[in-house]
């Protein structure tokens, strides 16, 4: 698999170190319940079809990607940085 990487161009995917759903990023607030941080540490979802995940460019520019993907077809569907989506968001 081949990921596009905006700043690098196109990689092996071994690149790259695989972090999970970009629903990481959604941390509980500071005081949450133990079964909140549980959750959050340990569940994971496990979708077939397409996902929105989080991939960090280990061995190359040291950046965080959104990678949208099909998990049935292993289509890459979009790459994006997430510094971007944040920017974006803070605008």
């Amino acid at each position: 698999m081949r990921l596009n990487c905006p700043l690098c161009g196109p990689r092996d995917r071994r690149e790259f170190y695989y972090y999970g759903s970009e629903d990481y990023l959604n941390r509980p607030a500071e005081g949450a319940a133990p079964q909140a941080w549980d959750d959050y540490l340990h569940l994971r979802d496990n979708p077939a079809g397409v996902t929105k995940d989080l991939w960090y460019h280990e061995l190359g520019c040291a950046s965080w990607l959104r990678v949208t993907r099909n998990t049935l077809t292993h289509e890459i569907l979009a790459t994006e940085l997430v510094a971007d989506l944040k920017r974006e968001a803070t605008a």
